[in-house]
Order: C-alpha cells, then sequence, then structure tokens
C-alpha cells in the first residue's frame, strides 16, 4: 500500500472559496518602493516635462542637421567681422597701437596682419571643417594676443566675454573630433572619448562666463532681474549639465532677444562712438550663442548628471 504524502494547504473562507489558493498573498505593509501617483503636483509637472521635450524633439527634427553647421558658423562670425573692422579701419588701428599701446612702427602693421590672415583662416577652416584643431588653435592665440595687444586683459567685461567664446571654440574642437590611436609615438594618449567628454566640460562651463557679465553690468530693473534669476538657474544647468540640452536652448532664446534689444547698434549712427562698442557686444554674444547651439546638438558628454543619471 503506497505512502500518501500530506500537503498543508491554507485554510479556506467559510464560503468555501479561497482568493489565495496557493498562499502568496503577504498582509504585512510594504516597505519597498510604491508607485508614483499621476495626482500629485511633482509627478504632474514631471509628466508635463516629458511631454514637452517629446514635443519639442519631434517638431525640431527638421532643423537638427543643420545645428552644427549653423553653430560653427555663429562662433566664428565675431572673428570675422573684427577681421573687417580691422581692414576698414586700418590707418585708426595703427594710429591707437603706435599711439597709445607705443607699438613700433611697422610692429603695429604686423601685428594687425598677423590678427587677419589668422582669423580670415582660421574662420575659413572651422565653417569648412577642415584642420579644426589648428584653425581653433590659431584662433585662441587671436584673442589672447589682442588682449594683451590692446591692453584689456584686465577688463572684467572683455575677459568673461572671451572666456565664453573660448568655451565655443572648445565645443568646435569637440565637435570635429577624429579617432586616432597616438598622438605622439611612445606618449600615452587618451581616446577620443575621454578627450570630447574633458573638452565638453570645460566648453560648458566656459560658456556661461557672458551670462554673468550680463548680469553683473547695467542698471537693474525688475524685467532685469527676473530674467537675471531664470539665466543664472539656466547657466547653473549648463554647467553640472543637469538637462543641458534644454538649458542651453533657454540660454539661446534670451541671449538672442537680449542681444537684438540691447546691442542694436544698426539703429546708431554710423559717426557715433558707441556704434564700434555695440557692434562687438552684438557679434561676440552670437558666437556664443552659436557655442550653445552645438551643445543643444552634441548633448553634455560623459561628465554630466544627465549621464549620470542613465548609469544609476
Amino acid at each position: 500500500m503506497s505512502a500518501r504524502i500530506s500537503i498543508a494547504r491554507p485554510a479556506a473562507p467559510s464560503g468555501g472559496y479561497s482568493s489565495d489558493p496557493h498562499g502568496f498573498g503577504n498582509s504585512r505593509a510594504s516597505s519597498g518602493y510604491r508607485a508614483a501617483n499621476p495626482d500629485e503636483p511633482l509627478e504632474k509637472l514631471r509628466t508635463f516635462a516629458r511631454t514637452f521635450e517629446d514635443n519639442v524633439e519631434i517638431y525640431t527634427q527638421p532643423l537638427k542637421p543643420h545645428l552644427p553647421a549653423i553653430g560653427r558658423f555663429l562662433i566664428v562670425v565675431t572673428f570675422l567681422e573684427d577681421s573687417l573692422r580691422i581692414i576698414t579701419q586700418w590707418n585708426d588701428q595703427l594710429w591707437y597701437l603706435q599711439r597709445h599701446r607705443h607699438f613700433y612702427w611697422g610692429l603695429s602693421h604686423l601685428f594687425l596682419m598677423i590678427n587677419v590672415i589668422t582669423m580670415l583662416a582660421g574662420s575659413a577652416s572651422v565653417i569648412l571643417k577642415k584642420h579644426s584643431e589648428f584653425a581653433v588653435g590659431g584662433l585662441l592665440g587671436v584673442v589672447i594676443m589682442q588682449a594683451f595687444g590692446y591692453g584689456l586683459i584686465f577688463d572684467l567685461n572683455f575677459f568673461l566675454r572671451n572666456l565664453s567664446v573660448i568655451g565655443g571654440l572648445l565645443m568646435v574642437l569637440t565637435d570635429s573630433m577624429y579617432t586616432r590611436k597616438k598622438i605622439f609615438a611612445g606618449l600615452p594618449s587618451i581616446s577620443e572619448t575621454d578627450r570630447k567628454k574633458y573638452f565638453l566640460l570645460a566648453g560648458r562651463v566656459l560658456l556661461i562666463f557672458l551670462f554673468i557679465g550680463f548680469m553683473l553690468r547695467g542698471e537693474w530693473t525688475i524685467i532685469r532681474l527676473f530674467v537675471s534669476c531664470f539665466g543664472l538657474a539656466a547657466c547653473v544647468m549648463v554647467a553640472v549639465g543637469f538637462k543641458a540640452k534644454w538649458s542651453a536652448a533657454f540660454l539661446v532664446i534670451t541671449l538672442s532677444i537680449f542681444n537684438v534689444f540691447i546691442n542694436n547698434w544698426w539703429s546708431v549712427s554710423s559717426k557715433h562712438p558707441q556704434r564700434d562698442f555695440l557692434k562687438y557686444d552684438f557679434f561676440q554674444t552670437l558666437s556664443i550663442v552659436g557655442g550653445l547651439i552645438l551643445l543643444v546638438n552634441m548633448g553634455p558628454g560623459g561628465l554630466s548628471v544627465d549621464e549620470k543619471k542613465k548609469t544609476y
């Protein structure tokens, strides 16, 4: 006679029916994660942000292939304008360098010629995406030469603006990087991915200095305070790489509007001395906008909160 195996079963309710016949139910309160409540204000805000991002992504698709070219052109537009200004004001530039900066005759000519040739050649290379590393190096050299040559190295506004221009040039360098196994034979080198991460981080941080310069100068109004608070928050988000694409897009829109209304050099008489300063500020701001457009296109890179969120 075979043995019988008795299996204990949970007792059925008095009605004879058990809703959990296998005993899998757990009457204890859960201590783990719980599903988000869609009616909570924070969850509604997250849902709205996701929907907004998805719609922006969809409707900006036709423009995306052209963003790198637009960004690269805007970054070098200040160098193109500067070279044209030197050529059209050649005698005035010579007089300033010789009279106020005490350049020797001939040295002032050489200084201007080097600047013009480097800016034109470097800008063309950046736009055409040819030899971008040498072009960026040459344009960085121009920024440093002009800072010392024109005696503007200790001008805070000039310094902050040029830090942002350098950030834009670093974005160009990142956009142009290609794979190389070794830089010099026998010397260790870092991978293309690592170089992109570090250059993107440096470019992001430097790009925001223009907005800081905008906050430090001029008269304060309610509108200026409102824009500055939102702009500063966007700058911090760009620097740390949190929602960097959308923060950079906000700065692109804000700086473009600010540039048209504040640096409207076309409305000033050609004989007015303020015209050249407004024109200079206008094209420099366009260069920083170009760097931000490249950031929108490329994303913040590996050293950012956005990238770390994907990992964790």
